[in-house]
């Protein structure tokens, strides 16, 4: 695979999982963004293979500076494993779920899985994968190490019980492969296409009432009876003789003939 990876120009691949994921994650740039919920941004990436051709020339020569590195403390290395064991615990789902526990609501991130998944539910799918996690540690530091392979492959069992707890729709957001950021993307598409097909319903449903009120003020007057009414047209009312049969117009015509 390595000679595959050369020949195509594909990044080479090691075991080392700590290691990759630092320096993959070294090589991010990201925003400044430290609103309260809202995530870092993804601007682009240092193309660049100096640092990876680095590494491993140095891990290499190590071999030669055994002499030197002696006299470096043991605690020291591990706070340097350490160090890079945390660093690199950014962006792993589980991490992040881990965190949820003691985030205000107001403060969590904006994680797709929190749009469509009830949080009760995800406290409990992460309970479940921090369950087996512990028993796993427990096994491999016991007698019983020798059954950790097998272990492992229990969890393919573990996995499959969650289908009578979760739906399948919820599993897909807890425990997809596909990165947080395409699944955002295809979430907004998802809305995108949602609101532009509500939009289309509206629009004919508007046009459908236009075309209804046409119809009904081009129907003629044949087809609407017409109410029989001793009132002359309004244009052809004389002011003055209105007035004249008015109740208080004739009261104050009467008086006036009395004087």
């Amino acid at each position: 695979m390595l000679g595959v990876c050369s020949v195509m120009g594909l990044p080479w691949f090691v075991a080392a999982t700590v290691l990759s994921i630092t320096h993959v994650n070294s090589l991010k740039v990201e925003s400044d963004c430290s609103a309260p919920g809202e995530q870092p941004k993804l601007l682009g990436i240092r193309e660049q293979r100096v640092t990876g051709l680095l590494i491993f020339v140095l891990m290499g020569c190590s071999v030669f500076f055994t002499s030197v590195l002696k006299f470096i403390p043991m605690p020291v290395l591990y706070g340097v494993f350490l160090y890079t064991g945390v660093s690199s615990l950014r962006g792993i789902q589980f991490f992040d779920r881990l965190k949820l526990f003691w985030m205000p609501a107001k403060h969590q991130p904006d994680f797709i899985y929190l749009r469509h998944v009830p949080l009760r539910k995800v406290h409990f799918f992460t309970a479940i994968q921090l369950t087996c996690l512990v028993l796993l540690w427990t096994i491999k530091v016991s007698r019983a190490a020798i059954i950790f392979p097998m272990m492992v492959l229990a969890l393919v069992f573990v996995r499959k019980a969650m289908d009578f707890c979760f739906s399948k729709r919820e599993l897909s957001f807890l425990d997809d492969l596909m990165p947080e950021r395409k699944k955002k993307l295809d979430d907004a598409r998802n809305e995108a296409g949602e609101e532009e097909e509500e939009s289309r319903r509206a629009m004919e449903a508007a046009a459908a009432a236009s075309s209804v009120q046409l119809n009904v003020g081009k129907t003629s007057d044949v087809d609407i009876p017409k109410q029989s009414s001793d009132r002359t047209d309004p244009s052809e009312i004389v002011i003055l003789d209105e007035m004249s049969q008015m109740t208080v117009w004739k009261a104050l015509t009467l008086k006036t003939e009395t004087l």
